[in-house]
């Protein structure tokens, strides 16, 4: 969402400048056509952004193209009604846009600052599924903590003024890996979409789960954190692969591909390759996880889980 609000600011100064030399002569102003369609266009505009903002702070699951459409739409029918009021004006299209100007003045720097906020320091986000019960349940809203693991330059897998590294036990929100997107339809048309699981292990551990017990370098991890809601204990499924295949299958995300019961259960050992971590939801029994789709890579990861701030009865600094 950061990516989009910064092209958003940067279409509107873009939009500003333009207005800035048609406003430079009067003979541009004085073709109606010029300010009745600009001013169509600002106003389609707006009611597209509104739709958007509106769209990401409701849908569990991201922004969705028919709020900024239908937000589009009302935004040009608001513009033609008043073009439409001022008509008898001689100056009244000339006027609507002075205006337009100095909306786009005032809100363009602070959409471009709220996007550099968003990328740096602070995000919200909202739960859109039950992998994390019941740490964090569906439709908990919560800020996320992006300056703590270093500021990542963008283009580049390279951090700065990182505070600490991830450490065992943090939530954590990064962009789901390609092969984490189940829908071919959405790999293929390159949907990006966020994850939060809990970091169990970092770069070179190795990681066992026996019979739903989670064990990392050889050590049973017992923490109040990981709920199971399927009390079958599934036992592992025999795929023929050799400890070197097993580890190449897994990093490769292609146990993406099986069921649950072959190896929610029953998994491992596998060793964390460098600059990654290994990711599991707290609802054990019910998280698409790293044991699936393989190791969460540095260069994806966003920020730290920090604290629930809605709904108002479970604010609380998430563990």
């Amino acid at each position: 969402m950061e990516a989009t609000l910064f092209w958003i600011g940067c279409g509107l100064g873009a939009y500003g400048v333009v207005l800035r030399q048609i406003f430079k002569r009067d003979t541009w102003i004085q073709k109606r056509i010029i300010p009745v369609a600009l001013h169509l266009l600002f106003m389609a505009a707006v009611g597209a952004l509104v739709g958007f903002v509106f769209s990401a702070s409701t849908d569990l699951h991201g922004p969705t193209p028919q709020w900024p459409m239908a937000g589009g739409m009302l935004g040009l029918m608001i513009g033609a009604g008043q073009l439409l009021w001022v008509k008898a004006k001689p100056d009244g299209g000339s006027t609507l846009l002075a205006g337009d100007l100095e909306w786009v003045e005032t809100s363009f720097s602070a959409i471009l600052l709220a996007s550099v906020i968003m990328y740096a320091v602070l995000q919200a986000f909202k739960i859109p599924s039950g992998s994390m019960e019941d740490t964090l349940l569906i439709g908990d809203h919560l800020f996320v903590n992006k300056f703590i693991y270093g500021i990542r330059i963008p283009f580049t897998d390279k951090r700065v003024f990182k505070v600490r590294d991830v450490r065992r036990g943090d939530v954590v929100v990064f962009e789901a890996p390609p092969e984490a997107i189940l829908s071919r339809d959405e790999r293929e048309r390159g949907v990006k979409k966020d994850f939060i699981k809990r970091a169990v292990g970092l770069a070179g551990d190795t990681i066992e789960i026996k019979n739903k017990q989670l064990y990392v370098n050889g050590v049973a991890q017992i923490n109040p954190h990981p709920v199971y809601k399927d009390r079958f204990v599934y036992p592992a499924a025999q795929l023929g692969l050799t400890p070197a295949d097993y580890q190449t299958y897994w990093e490769s995300g292609r146990f993406a591909e099986l069921r649950r019961e072959q190896i929610g259960d029953n998994f491992g050992p596998i060793k964390v390759p460098a600059n990654s971590y290994f990711v599991m939801g707290d609802n054990r029994d019910g998280s698409f996880d790293a044991r699936f789709w393989g190791p969460m890579p540095n260069r994806l990861l966003k920020g730290k889980a920090w604290i629930v701030y809605w709904p108002l009865n479970r604010i609380k600094v998430i563990e």
